[in-house]
């Protein structure tokens, strides 16, 4: 019994630690990140009613394209800390059914025209949630830089 008293404090212990935060908790913890990571680096950002906060570094020309679309993209994806998870290099290009995309694309990608450029800070129920991908752990917040080079 002695044991079986002893197993169960350490499972309440050890399971209250890694506290499971609501969605709408996850989100204003999201957003929080994501202020303080503008303020740490001095950028100012628009946002979205999702959450996405962006900064267009270069405007582009033309139309915007629509959830339709198919969007070929240079791009570097990286968390708060730096930390690059993907990314085109050099002359490198990257084509996508906007569609198909994470939500935080599909947001982000047409405030963008034709040869414009934009960085986008997602909150992680428009990246990859909680159950993260690859490299990326669970409600994480996501950090890209995207040049729209065609739709």
């Amino acid at each position: 019994m002695r044991y079986l008293t002893l197993f169960f404090l350490c499972f309440v212990l050890f399971s209250c630690s890694d506290k499971v935060l609501s969605p709408e908790e996850q989100f204003e913890e999201d957003i929080r990140i994501i202020q303080q990571y503008l303020a740490d680096n001095n950028l100012t950002a628009d946002s979205t009613t999702a959450g996405l906060h962006y900064i267009i570094t270069q405007e582009g020309s033309g139309g915007h394209p629509n959830q339709q679309s198919t969007v070929t993209v240079k791009y570097k994806g990286y968390l708060t800390d730096g930390t690059v998870f993907d990314e085109t290099t050099g002359n490198e290009t990257a084509t996508f059914p906007l569609s198909n995309l994470i939500e935080g694309w599909q947001i982000g990608i047409p405030l963008l025209k034709k040869g414009g450029k934009g960085t986008f800070l997602l909150p992680s129920a428009i990246g990859y949630g909680p159950y993260g991908s690859g490299s990326i752990p669970p409600n994480t917040v996501l950090i890209f830089e995207i040049e729209l080079i065609d739709f």
